[in-house]
């Protein structure tokens, strides 16, 4: 017997008043009827049209966008990006909003995530309430600050560059990247044809002239000759294996941060922002206090950033052990921290290295997982290592909460936590915990 498909809502429009804002870039309203609607394009307090983009009838919610401004919040700004708006460009989410609101926005979305998977107040989490900015970040309304060093283009099958509409495989051809670090804007991706091609990433090195593209063919695509405003190393993915070969140039860019050289090769893993790893070094050292003789594990290493740190703070009576899964990041990391003897790196997965290890105790421990969050099986097994103190990276606030649950039974709590808005104009954002064991009658 055959159902009747349910009508989809897809071009409704609905008249709300919007709610609190939500984890991923929209805020919360519903129906007359009490549908859920997430909303991108609105702010808390506004009164918008609200035109349904995804979801049927008697969805468990809808997804919508803010066509027309009915009451604006008084946060609301003209979005300064031309290729800003609904079913434009993906790749920002607050281009409508104030810079400060956008850091209140992602502050009440790190509470609300705290309280409802973590059961914390900001007070009991150690945090001040506060999303910081980034030096030099605090513009004024209308402007931008020029960040992300790192950039993924789409390509048009016209060979056109540009940004993946949200939720989409669409391309919004762009000629110009606002959030786009000048050394990404100056390559001129936007201004020549990527024929065959799927996507160009174009990477900026921060504290070097290193300039990276990295190209991914169409199925039985050819590499174009290429031909940009500034020299640059060229590597593509291979179509079958999906592993990054070299074409010309350096296979890796330079990075310079916390007064060390750090080789990143293969596109690998490294922070977007020119600011990041110097704030996250920092905020991880004065938390954990590391002390001459500790004995530190830096999990999730990639090419070796804390562990480096660690490495030159615990001298030689200490010792550091990275353990990160990516082959070419491990290799890089072991080649950037070849002059600290006491500092070695192993391959694989935290929770499957850790216990071959043979290590049963550590004094200090740096995790920066995946924006998927550690999980339970790898919190158990560092809790069990009784470390004196705990730092926790997150670029995901639902990440990090859970994990802040599942540490909780183990003995451990927060005692600071600082939130840092190292991806403005976006949802993201970066946090660093500092846990603790929980004292006898805490």
């Amino acid at each position: 017997m055959q159902t009747e498909p349910v009508p989809s809502l897809v071009g409704q429009e609905y008249e709300v008043e919007v709610g609190q804002v939500a984890h991923g870039g929209h805020c919360v309203a519903r129906t007359e009827a009490g549908q859920v609607l997430f909303v991108r394009h609105a702010l808390p307090g506004e009164r918008v049209i609200a035109r349904v983009t995804e979801g049927e009838e008697g969805a468990r919610f809808l997804r919508a966008d803010a066509v027309r401004i009915l009451e604006p919040s008084r946060d609301r700004v003209e979005a300064p990006c031309p290729f800003s708006g609904p079913g434009r460009c993906g790749g920002c989410d607050w281009q409508h909003a104030a810079p400060g609101a956008q850091r209140r926005l992602k502050a009440v979305v790190l509470a609300e995530q705290l309280a409802r998977l973590a059961g914390l107040t900001p007070e009991e989490a150690g945090w001040d309430g506060t999303v910081e900015p980034a030096p030099g970040d605090k513009v004024a309304r209308g402007q931008v600050p020029a960040w992300r060093t790192r950039v993924q283009y789409a390509v048009d099958h016209e060979g056109r560059a540009g940004l993946r509409r949200h939720r989409s495989h669409e391309v919004e051809v762009i000629d110009h990247c606002m959030i786009a670090a000048p050394g990404v804007t100056e390559l001129g991706i936007e201004a020549r044809t990527w024929p065959q091609m799927a996507s160009v990433e174009a990477i900026a090195a921060t504290g070097s002239s290193d300039r990276q593209v990295v190209l991914t063919p169409r199925p039985g695509g050819r590499l174009p000759i290429v031909a940009l405003d500034r020299p640059v190393s060229v590597q593509r993915i291979g179509e079958r294996d999906h592993a990054v070969h070299r074409v010309h140039g350096r296979p890796f860019v330079r990075e310079v941060a916390a007064g060390r050289t750090w080789r990143v090769g293969d596109g690998g893993f490294w922070q977007v922002h020119p600011k990041a790893a110097d704030l996250l070094v920092e905020a991880v050292m004065q938390g954990l206090m590391p002390r001459q003789g500790d004995m530190a594990l830096d999990l999730y290493c990639g090419v070796g950033l804390f562990a480096g740190a660690l490495g030159e703070r615990v001298g030689e009576r200490g010792a550091v052990l990275g353990i990160e899964s990516a082959r070419r990041a491990v290799e890089d990391a072991r080649h950037n921290l070849r002059d600290l003897p006491r500092v070695r790196v192993e391959q694989g997965k935290v929770e499957h290295v850790l216990p071959r290890t043979g290590i049963t105790e550590a004094d200090l421990v740096v995790l920066d997982p995946p924006r998927s969050g550690a999980g339970l099986a790898a919190v158990r097994r560092i809790a069990a290592l009784a470390p004196r103190r705990i730092a926790y990276v997150a670029c995901d606030p639902a990440a990090l909460a859970r994990d802040l649950s599942y540490f909780a039974p183990e003995g451990y709590h927060p005692t600071r936590l600082r939130a840092f808005d190292l991806f403005p104009f976006t949802h993201h954002m970066e946090c660093v915990a500092i846990l603790e064991p929980v004292r006898n009658g805490a």
